[in-house]
């Protein structure tokens, strides 16, 4: 699949915003330390996203029922949706001057009640003609998503049998249906019965 570029200037996929606040001390503080252990842009990639995949449990996994959002809240809490764990990478990565997209499946319900948007990051690393797409949902049994830029090892391949599809666009922010609906749950309950299915 060939990925959309949504935003011309790659500096748009530099930017911080409400969501994807890498200026907040949590923030930075949890760059520092992952910088220390690699020291090189890909070493740094691979180890943020190891570090958002494998400490900040989905919260459907974890039963834990908070919302939240912003990167710096994730990172805090160790707590994230799909959409929430990206941000957080996307925030990591951003800081160390990594473009960093977000990026969106369309995926069957786990009860089969309908489609839902499910959230992914894509990176532009030095040296790379192409943006990759990474997933950092976390592992579970049934998913092994992993750090491969040149093969894409996400949690979920897309069935287009059951009307599954990926979609193609790269966003700089949080679409607007992803950030109300994580905006406006009261709890993960809520969310869920909220989850968008459109972009």
């Amino acid at each position: 699949m060939e990925l959309i570029q949504l935003k011309p200037d790659l500096a748009a996929y530099l930017e911080a915003d409400a969501a994807i606040d890498h200026g907040h001390p949590v923030v930075r503080e949890t760059a520092a330390a992952l910088w220390e252990q690699s020291g090189d842009a890909y070493s740094y990639a691979k180890a943020a996203f190891e570090f958002v995949r494998d400490t900040v449990p989905h919260s459907a996994d974890s039963g834990d029922p908070r919302v939240a959002w912003r990167a710096s809240d994730v990172l805090a809490t160790r707590n994230g949706i799909c959409y929430a764990k990206a941000v957080a990478l996307a925030a990591l990565l951003r800081h160390r001057a990594v473009p960093t997209a977000l990026c969106y499946q369309l995926l069957g319900e786990d009860d089969g009640s309908g489609l839902v948007l499910h959230g992914l990051v894509a990176v532009r690393l030095p040296g790379r003609d192409r943006w990759s797409r990474l997933d950092p949902r976390g592992n579970k049994p049934g998913v092994d998503a992993r750090f491969d830029l040149d093969r894409e090892r996400l949690a979920f391949p897309v069935r287009p049998e059951l009307g599954e599809v990926d979609h193609p666009g790269l966003y700089a922010a949080l679409p607007a249906p992803v950030l109300d609906a994580l905006t406006a749950a009261a709890d993960r309950a809520e969310l869920w019965r909220t989850l968008p299915s459109a972009l």
